[in-house]
């Protein structure tokens, strides 16, 4: 059997063929359209005004300020505790896991940052709504114990702090308010 060869022009339109699917998976789609003539550019519209929401959201070096005042005013008592700031979407921005906290200690700090940005407000006011409305709890990624604070900016949350590991979810909430108090 002969093995037909091929033109250099085929060769040619075939490797940029390829090339050109190479390019479209790596960067988008290829268009079979013709291009605007050259030095005319096709305007871009971009989402604006009604179709775009702004957030605000706390900066990772105040998180870490935050996280640093917590856990200070924690070891200041001899408290062994972690520390979890989390930003307005519940993502964990910081954690500090103190010398000696207990291994429960980092997820319960997540978990208490997460649901005090959730509903802004301290987790143990919101130990108090369990009683009206027993299956809160049951909201994944929760934990309705004191020892989380929301961060606010012009009274919207836009960060959680969370404590845990203290002897009370008193100590783990003052500890909390202590980082929200280091941004000033």
């Amino acid at each position: 059997m002969q093995i037909p060869t091929m033109s250099k022009r085929a060769r040619v339109l075939t490797g940029a063929a390829a090339a050109a699917a190479v390019a479209a998976g790596t960067f988008g789609a290829v268009s079979a359209t013709a291009s605007p003539a050259a030095g005319q550019q096709t305007p871009v519209r971009a989402a604006a005004g009604k179709n775009l929401n702004q957030s605000t959201h706390l900066s990772l070096a105040a998180a870490t300020k935050a996280a640093q005042g917590a856990l200070a005013a924690a070891q200041k008592e001899g408290q062994k505790v972690s520390v979890a700031v989390v930003d307005r979407n519940g993502n964990t921005l910081v954690t500090l896991r103190g010398d000696g906290a207990g291994p429960q200690s980092y997820e319960s700090a997540v978990r208490k940052g997460f649901t005090a940005v959730s509903w802004n407000a301290p987790t143990s006011e919101l130990v108090k709504r369990l009683q009206s409305a027993p299956n809160l709890k049951d909201i994944p990624g929760t934990l309705f114990l004191p020892g989380g604070a929301p961060v606010q900016a012009q009274g919207a949350p836009v960060a959680g702090i969370g404590v845990a590991g203290a002897p009370s979810g008193d100590l783990d909430e003052k500890f909390a308010q202590a980082g929200v108090a280091a941004l000033g």
